[in-house]
């Protein structure tokens, strides 16, 4: 069965104090170069049938209603071979 996938993350301008965390311990880790670090979440969804356009459109607008807060997420929408 087909799979779409959904990253949602922070917009650029919203504060990511869990990314900053991250951010701040991977030196104390050993891992070094790390300078900045954004979290987001994944969604994989499974649908019955063929990825039409229209099917696209309506996991938009899932997304858009349920995955994510339009108001300081942006989200993309894609399709796994």
């Amino acid at each position: 069965m087909p799979r779409v996938v959904v990253d949602v993350m922070l917009k650029p301008e919203i504060l990511d104090p869990q990314g900053q965390a991250v951010a701040a311990a991977l030196p104390r880790l050993g891992f070094d170069g790390i300078v900045r670090v954004r979290q987001g979440k994944r969604f994989e969804l499974t649908v019955d049938g063929e990825v039409t356009d229209d099917r696209i459109a309506e996991v938009r607008r899932a997304a858009e209603t349920l995955l994510a807060n339009p108001v300081i997420e942006d989200f993309t929408v894609r399709v796994e071979p």
